[in-house]
């Protein structure tokens, strides 16, 4: 039985130079579609271009190795063994381009084995799909963390001097860091708030304003800035 197995799987398989072309250019025009729509749907100007690339060359790649291995078990464990010494590192990324690398591994295995038809039908869904799930902005929140910062004069009671602007313009709001500034005159608030996107921030800070005799106000639109 080991005999048959392994006379298998040292037996040589035979590519045709037109099917590896056929095959080599399928899957680089679908790694061209994947990136175009990766691209397409990412936030404006928001896309890595080394990612764009790797995403064209990823399903070409996969595609070949596919075709060197075929069904011979001899260049299967080969080939592990040849990647098991590389080391892959990068910094975790968007889980969007994780799921964009598994989408061109899919077409490039696809076209390895062959189903090109399969390949093309499965890329043009899922590619219609992401789109779609961009234009409408599909899990998106409604509601934005900012980072605000009220300066306001010694003698005024920070301590829920500013709730009823709050519970107007926010949803939630929490006081993270207090400090003194202007030698001791003045203090600084800070406080991280969730607003609604539709809240017109003019009105909110004038509201504020009035309450802290027109000192300076900071306005981050990313709370998870870290410059208290």
């Amino acid at each position: 039985m080991f005999q048959t197995i392994f006379g298998a799987a040292a037996a040589d398989t035979s590519i045709s130079l037109g099917n590896t072309l056929l095959t080599i250019a399928i899957s680089f025009i679908l790694g061209m579609v994947i990136s175009l729509t990766y691209m397409k749907t990412s936030n404006k100007n928001n896309y890595s271009q080394n990612f764009s690339l790797t995403l064209v060359l990823v399903p070409t790649l996969i595609a070949i190795i596919i075709l060197l291995i075929g069904s011979n078990v001899a260049r299967a464990f080969s080939l592990a063994g040849a990647f098991s010494i590389i080391r892959f590192r990068s910094a975790p990324g968007d889980p969007k381009d994780i799921s964009y690398v598994l989408f061109a591994l899919a077409a490039g295995l696809a076209c390895g084995v062959g189903f090109y038809q399969y390949a093309a039908l499965f890329t043009a869904v899922l590619c219609l799909l992401m789109i779609m799930l961009s234009l409408f902005n599909f899990g998106a929140k409604n509601t934005g963390q900012k980072l605000l910062k009220i300066t306001i004069p010694e003698d005024l009671d920070y301590e829920g001097a500013f709730d009823e602007v709050f519970d107007t313009f926010t949803v939630d709001h929490t006081l993270a860091k207090v400090k003194t500034t202007g030698l001791g005159s003045l203090y600084e608030l800070v406080y991280t708030v969730t607003m609604n996107k539709d809240i017109n921030q003019k009105e909110f800070l004038d509201a504020l304003r009035c309450r802290n005799g027109n000192l300076n106000i900071t306005l981050s639109m990313c709370a998870d800035s870290t410059e208290y």
